[in-house]
């Protein structure tokens, strides 16, 4: 009796060890590839399901730490043997400005120079489309490691997908007048914007050996990844090196737009006077913690780009006016509700009342022009009116401009959308709708949206909505993300959306007094605009 217990429990053992090992042959269908880059050779891994390959964590330049801090970035050194590219590389400094950022890589360093590669590349492949992707935040916080931003659905249309880190805040941003005296081109700042151009460097050197095509990179980002598409498109380091672009919620026309080198550097001066640094020499010996801390301390919500002359040579409108931007189709848009009505009203409830003393403050010379331009008849309208005017000041008014200015100062396509689908619910009704497009516990409640708040769009347009678990998503979700993965996969391919079994998107012509956009929701279609509300804003901000 007692030799069948013990067979019976090894049997059982047995057992227990053959299924773990099923489960872990159903889950982890990697084998390791290696390819050959610039600066040596590097492994990631080949997904035997999805016939991808991916390299995670490939450094594209020096880490910028100790005397590289605050520096532009420098190329990388050789290295010998192979080096392991199979994890997320650690994401740029940054606290927790939103709640609702999911990163997937591992821990946060200075050290955070590194890019990720999709590509469904086979041993003969060449020529493949690129998609370089450039994460949001405001400049402050994101990861290219974070599952809205997964690039395997891309890739399986048959696009090499490239994610990018880039410093943040004080670490990417700062400028100062002895950093300026240092540099050989005599300006400071711009750090994570100069980190996007030299990963756009790597990528022309590079993303042969993943069977892309160095000249056929379409860049795209959302928020402050759509500025930054922005600005690379305007900056002579980086125009030369994309053939489209994708613009999702921003322009760095007025959204984070730069400033003076002098303003800027008096604004870094200050911070590092009231921080008790009075050198760059005290600057660089601070640890990370440290510094994390007295900007912490600041109550700083980061700081502003430069118009230094070498990334920015002048203002960004200036540049497009001059049509000295990149010459390429952009597509670009934003969303329906991108921030509640309350940012407008400042916790005024809705009434006509309060609508009306919110747009006196706001125009005292032109509200009645203003409430023309947003219809107040009714409950919802007043809802409708004070989300516009809130979304149009805070990121819809800077997109509308980007879109006016390379339409009327390029002989390229420009195609605009306006994102409407409502998300669905949220699968753990103790969560909130964050900020920056995820969820969060606790904190404030957001209200109701009655449209597509900002960054909500993401994981349709990359095919993620599996990868984001926190919504009930339903048939119509898929079928929008569906619709805009093949608008997006289209235009990176060719420089068009349009599509089989897909709705025509026309492109907008310089001359359109109501330029097409096209809706994208459950029903997506092309409808003709009325811009009436951002030419009056284009009017306002030139006064």
């Amino acid at each position: 009796m007692k030799r069948l217990k013990n067979s019976t429990y090894w049997l059982l053992v047995t057992i227990g060890i053959l299924c773990q090992i099923h489960v872990m042959a159903q889950t982890n269908n990697y084998f390791p590839v290696q390819t050959k880059i610039e600066n040596g050779t590097i492994e990631g891994l080949y997904d035997t399901k999805s016939s991808l390959q991916l390299y995670l964590g490939v450094p594209f330049a020096k880490p910028p730490v100790g005397n590289l801090r605050w520096k532009a970035p420098q190329p990388l050194d050789n290295w010998t043997g192979v080096k392991a590219t199979k994890e997320f590389g650690p994401r740029a400094v940054q606290g927790i400005v939103f709640g609702d950022m999911h990163a997937r890589s591992n821990g946060i360093s200075e050290d955070c120079l590194y890019l990720n590669v999709w590509t469904p590349a086979t041993r003969n492949t060449k020529g493949l489309p690129v998609l370089v992707y450039f994460y949001g935040g405001g400049f402050v916080a994101g990861d290219g490691s974070e599952p809205r931003y997964d690039g395997a659905a891309m890739a399986k249309k048959g696009i090499v997908v490239v994610t990018v880190n880039y410093r943040l805040g004080l670490f990417g941003f700062l400028a100062h007048p002895e950093l300026s005296k240092e540099a050989p081109y005599k300006a400071s700042g711009n750090y994570g914007l100069l980190d996007q151009a030299a990963s756009l460097k790597w990528v022309q050197k590079n993303i042969a050996a993943f069977g892309g095509d160095p000249k056929k990179v379409t860049i795209a980002g959302e928020s402050a990844g759509s500025v930054s598409v922005s600005a690379q498109m305007v900056s002579p380091l980086s125009k030369n090196l994309i053939a489209g672009a994708i613009g999702e919620s921003g322009s760095g026309v007025s959204t984070l737009s730069a400033v003076s080198l002098a303003e800027a550097e008096k604004q870094g001066a200050e911070f590092a006077k009231n921080a008790g640094y009075t050198s760059l020499a005290q600057l660089r010996a601070a640890s990370t913690r440290d510094l994390y801390e007295v900007y912490a301390e600041s109550k700083r919500f980061g700081f502003p780009s430069v118009i230094d002359g070498y990334f920015y040579p002048k203002n960004m409108a200036d540049i497009f006016l001059a049509k000295e931007q990149a010459q390429v189709p952009l597509l670009l848009g934003w969303n329906s509700a991108e921030i509640p009505g309350m940012a407008f009203m400042q916790g005024l409830p809705y009434t006509e009342e309060n609508l009306v003393k919110k747009v006196k403050e706001a125009y005292p010379n032109d509200y009645e022009e203003v409430l023309k331009m947003y219809p107040h008849g009714n409950a919802k309208e007043i809802e409708w009116a004070a989300t516009n005017l809130a979304s149009d000041r805070f990121i819809s008014y800077s997109t509308w401009k980007w879109f006016d200015l390379h339409r009327k100062n390029s002989s390229q396509p420009v195609y605009r959308y306006l994102y409407s689908k409502l998300r669905p619910p949220l699968v753990d009704q103790s969560l909130a709708p964050g900020l920056a497009g995820g969820t969060q516990q606790g904190g404030f409640k957001m209200p109701e949206p009655i449209g597509a708040p900002h960054a909500c769009e993401i994981e349709y347009c990359m095919g993620n909505l599996d990868l984001v678990t926190e919504y009930a998503w339903t048939a119509d979700d898929y079928k929008v993300s569906d619709t805009m993965l093949n608008f997006f996969a289209n235009f990176i391919k060719t420089g068009n959306p349009n599509g089989d079994k897909l709705p025509e998107w026309p492109a907008a012509q310089a001359n359109d007094q109501n330029p097409p956009v096209m809706v994208l929701d459950t029903e997506s279609k092309s409808v003709k605009a009325n811009d009436a509300r951002y030419l009056f804003l284009d009017k306002m901000s030139k006064k």
